[in-house]
């Protein structure tokens, strides 16, 4: 029998799983809305209610305002999503946004994430399927990373959710 560990980080090719609402209205708090999701489904957008969505290639376009992400999982695509986010919000196209993904802390692409504020969501998060129901036996803890001016807004909108780091700095050897 194969170690389930040996799959942290594999793909399953499975990309329809909803992030649970009250994460949601969590980020919405946080942002004072929603304007983009660049990862998207009209079936997920009844959900998140962003003004905009994305449904596919979201990772190849320009991204404004306040975003919401929750994208496609996996080895090959994390690096790429999270690589897009920080390029647009160091352009300035995004003003805020709310990032949820699995807490890989030892991850190259999750590293530069730990400046942001975060919150380490727990119990661990089953998100939805698009049957409605929550995925049952999540083995991996999930995180959401904050972009934006309102660091109290996210703590204040998310400290039920679990612990809350703020912001930090890089220290220089």
């Amino acid at each position: 029998m194969t170690n389930p560990a040996v799959y942290i980080n594999a793909t399953s090719g499975v990309v329809e799983y909803y992030t649970p609402q009250p994460i949601i209205e969590a980020a919405r708090l946080t942002m004072g809305g929603i304007d983009l999701d660049p990862a998207s489904s009209h079936t997920a957008n009844k959900r998140v209610r962003a003004k905009c969505f994305l449904d596919s290639n979201g990772e190849n376009t320009h991204w404004h305002g306040r975003i919401w992400l929750n994208h496609p999982f996996g080895r090959r695509e994390n690096p790429i999503w999270i690589g897009h986010l920080f390029f647009e919000f160091e352009a300035g196209r995004v003003t805020a946004a709310c990032c949820i993904t699995y807490a890989c802390t030892s991850e190259a692409w999750f590293q530069p994430l730990l400046r942001w504020p975060q919150c380490f969501l727990s119990p661990r998060t089953n998100y939805i399927l698009p049957s409605g129901k929550p995925k049952p036996g999540v083995t991996k803890g999930s995180v959401v990373t904050y972009f934006g001016p309102h660091p109290d807004r996210f703590y204040e909108a998310f400290h039920l959710y679990g612990v809350v780091k703020e912001a930090v700095s890089l220290v220089k050897r």
